[in-house]
């Protein structure tokens, strides 16, 4: 079962997060900017070769989009013709809406040309906001709402943070956000260096807008950590990366992790304008004039974003789960702290369903317990719902915050979850696989794909209009079910995620072992064979959740506890809810209290 030293599930808290970036007076003037009422506000995690029990690479991420596109699209290899160019697009996602380009949430991208799940019949096709040079062959990868990984076992995260500088597209000025980034480097590159390096020379050339951004990126080599911020000279970009050590564990929540960039430093890369920049706006900190070097993450944004730990318990949540030896505080200063290293060594090394455990958490068994308290109701609920009420925009921005919701990593607006596993010791296609959960993950289930055409449902990811053959849409239904009692139907929907996760890890182990020497001799039979087999596997978990659907409304009908041997079950509520719900004073006396 998931309850295992930690808890997990999902939910809690706030919406998405654009005016959560609302125009710092820093900011450009005269740009266009984002309009829309937030931003993905996601949790992305790396695990090198040496810290997993597999060997395997594992980048992992979940996409908290508060009912965006969530729509996962094969993007096929092709071959281009000399002179071909390659439109690169706007992207609504932590942008909002963006008209003039015909770029929405919804769908993301309307454009045939980049592959069959992106054509939308009937929608008006997405406006380039420039054009780069198209490259000879491109290869083939997964997408979402952000670049997920290749065929070459190239693999991508993905974080929103805030930065000083919040801004839109302008043709020749500023046309890469890092969604479209991300997926220029899945096409055109195999390892994590060569990614960060053809991603910065595109900022440096052609202009970066939007948020900070945080971007997990590893091969079966190595893991690095890429950040960027758009420029306060309206053009180009400030962009720098750090290379995970092997043996650890990297998690980001909204905050830019890179701090100190140390001249000839080997483990680290940024752009060779950084510094000017910086010095030229005055942000530098700490000064030039201290001999101390620049701090990113204080020279380029406030730090933490919406209110006080609702990035930073994140990271203490995830570091204390792999590494509780190191006996991390979750009470700190302030949201520049020092306390949380980049990157730590777990206590013991970690496997696949240790991460998807803490995709699924809300602090169960601390004191931030979200499935406790009045707020939890009846049925020990970990969801908050926001709004008005909820504070939006760089921790600075608003005084006096009336409240405020702890922020987990599982939460009730994540779209998908995904867990890209590469192993290195296999051959191509045998050594990538991404699990990937749709909905939120603590009430849904993960389901290796290959990287290939998925079953056709993942690719209908419309959130306006409800669609039976939907794959997000079933699972949708039973987490959002789950919410009528959640501490009894969360039982039954682990159990059932558990088993498939167990039988899914067996077949994968079962089909390598199968097709290891069809592998080395035809490779691309051993593809198809491997692909088909997990959307297999995928339509058949989906269809199960259609039957977990139908067992929870009989189970749990009217309230009661219903099984074929006894109706009707009683089981109200608790005592502790009974408590706070005033039940001793209902009318137990004909007397007036």
């Amino acid at each position: 079962m998931r309850t295992f030293a930690w808890r997990f599930l999902p939910f809690t808290f706030t919406m998405f997060f654009a005016a959560c970036l609302l125009v710092s007076p820093r900011a450009l003037s005269g740009a266009e900017f984002p309009k829309m009422p937030g931003a993905s506000s996601c949790t992305t995690m790396i695990v090198t070769g040496e810290a997993s029990a597999d060997g395997s690479v594992m980048v992992a991420h979940s996409d908290d989009n508060d009912l965006g596109d969530q729509s996962i699209v094969y993007v096929p290899a092709r071959d281009w013709p000399d002179g071909s160019l390659r439109p690169v697009y706007p992207s609504a996602v932590a942008n909002g809406d963006i008209p003039r380009y015909k770029a929405f949430l919804v769908p993301r991208l309307v454009d045939g040309k980049r592959t069959p799940g992106y054509a939308h019949p009937g929608k008006a096709k997405t406006v380039p906001v420039g054009y780069i040079p198209q490259v000879k062959h491109t290869y083939a990868y997964l997408d979402g709402n952000y670049g997920i990984v290749n065929e070459h076992g190239l693999m991508f995260g993905e974080c929103t943070d805030g930065s000083f500088v919040t801004n839109g597209p302008e043709e020749g000025k500023r046309i890469f956000y890092s969604a479209e980034l991300s997926r220029v480097a899945l096409e055109r590159t195999r390892t994590a260096r060569e990614a960060i390096r053809l991603m910065g020379e595109l900022i440096e050339t052609h202009g970066y807008y939007g948020t900070g951004e945080t971007l997990p990126v590893a091969d079966g080599r190595e893991a690095w950590v890429m950040e960027m911020a758009p420029s306060p000279t309206g053009t180009g970009g400030l962009w720098v990366a750090q290379r995970v050590p092997d043996g650890h564990y990297f998690i980001a929540a909204n905050e830019f992790r890179i701090r100190d960039i140390i001249p000839g430093n080997p483990d680290q890369m940024h752009g060779k304008d950084l510094h000017t920049i910086i010095e030229a706006a005055g942000w530098r900190n700490p000064p030039k004039d201290s001999g101390r070097p620049l701090d990113w993450l204080v020279s380029v944004s406030k730090g933490e974003y919406n209110h006080p730990y609702y990035s930073l318990r994140r990271v203490w949540r995830g570091f204390s789960l792999v590494a509780p030896s190191l006996n991390l505080s979750p009470w700190v200063s302030d949201g520049k702290t020092r306390d949380y290293p980049f990157s730590v060594q777990p206590d013991k090394k970690l496997t696949f369903e240790d991460i998807r455990r803490i995709y699924g958490d809300h602090y169960e068994g601390t004191d931030f317990d979200l499935t406790k308290g009045v707020a939890a109701g009846p049925f020990g609920s970990p969801v908050r719902y926001t709004g008005p009420a909820d504070s939006s925009g760089d921790v600075g921005e608003r005084k006096n915050l009336p409240g405020a919701w702890e922020r987990p990593i599982c939460m009730f607006y994540t779209g998908y979850t995904f867990i890209s596993q590469l192993r290195p010791d296999l051959p191509p296609p045998l050594n990538i696989v991404s699990w990937i959960a749709l909905n939120t993950p603590g009430e849904s289930v993960f389901v290796p794909l290959a990287v290939g055409p998925p079953p056709p449902g993942y690719e209908l990811g419309d959130t306006t209009t409800r669609r039976e053959d939907s794959t997000w849409w079933r699972y949708n239904l039973v987490s959002e079910y789950a919410n009528l009692k959640y501490n009894f139907m969360i039982k039954d929907i682990q159990e059932r995620a558990d088993a498939h996760e167990a039988n899914s890890q067996a077949l994968l182990t079962k089909l390598r072992q199968k097709l290891l020497p069809l592998a080395q001799k035809a490779p691309r039979d051993a593809a198809k064979r491997f692909r088909d087999a997990l959307a297999k596997n995928a339509e058949a978990i989906w269809k199960d959740w259609g039957d977990l659907f139908t067992l929870l409304t009989r189970k749990y009908n009217q309230g009661y506890l219903n099984s074929p041997e006894k109706m009707a079950q009683s089981i109200g509520y608790g005592e502790d809810w009974l408590r706070h719900a005033d039940y001793a004073k209902g009318p137990v006396k004909y007397e007036k209290p």
